[in-house]
């Protein structure tokens, strides 16, 4: 055993360093469902900053060091409150924001969060059938993005008035209706938060045979 080790002392090192890198500084997040499209889709796998907000003690909740603070419109990934499961939002609510949902269209703080550039399209689904659904920009006090409504589909498109307690964030998913976000799963404490996403590493389409999708590699996300 101390000969295996003494031969390969290089790359065990390697491997510590690489765990540490992955669980205190950056880390990759694979995609497995279609909550946050148009944005993020089904096989996208996507670079996670674990350093944008906190710096933790690797595998723990152990704040060392607070670097940033959320912002409204950031793609985080993040624990689950609820069960543990590792989730990908957006946040749409900050401590201290008031937080409402009317006809699926928000309001933060009594003022109505505007759209525009609204279209129909067909949502393709992983069983081959497709359904309608609308995309619109979202225009989030100061950060442009894409969500998805799809009026067939039973969701909860009112909610609140809701206030985010400190410490905490209100998360949504980009396409609205098909999104277990903090309309369900509550509120999402700050030790929760894991990291900002901000870039697609590849993506591959799960619908066609997981051919790659070239054109979203290495892109950001907005």
């Amino acid at each position: 055993m101390k000969r295996f080790f003494r031969d390969n002392r290089g790359f065990i090192a390697f491997l510590v360093c690489f765990g540490l890198m992955r669980t205190a500084l950056a880390d990759w997040n694979p995609i497995p469902s279609g909550s946050m499209r148009p944005t993020l889709l089904e096989g996208d796998v996507v670079l996670v900053n674990r350093v944008a907000y906190d710096l933790k003690l690797p595998l723990t909740e152990v704040v060392l060091a607070h670097l940033g603070d959320p912002r409204r419109g950031d793609v985080v990934t993040f624990s689950s409150p609820r069960n543990g499961d590792r989730l990908i939002k957006r946040v749409v609510g900050l401590p201290g924001d008031v937080v409402e949902m009317r006809d699926e269209k928000l309001l933060i703080n009594g003022a109505a969060v505007s759209y525009s550039e609204a279209q129909d399209i067909r949502e393709q689904l992983v069983s081959g059938a497709s359904i309608p659904a609308v995309r619109a920009t979202e225009h989030l006090q100061g950060h442009d993005h894409q969500v998805q409504v799809m009026p067939t589909v039973a969701a909860r498109r009112d909610f609140g008035p809701v206030t985010v307690p400190a410490g905490q964030y209100f998360m949504l998913g980009d396409n609205r209706d098909n999104s277990a976000d903090s309309r369900y799963i509550g509120f999402v404490p700050r030790e929760k938060l894991i990291g900002r996403a901000h870039r697609v590493l590849v993506s591959a389409d799960i619908l066609d045979s997981w051919q790659p999708r070239f054109g979203r590699f290495v892109s950001t996300i907005l």
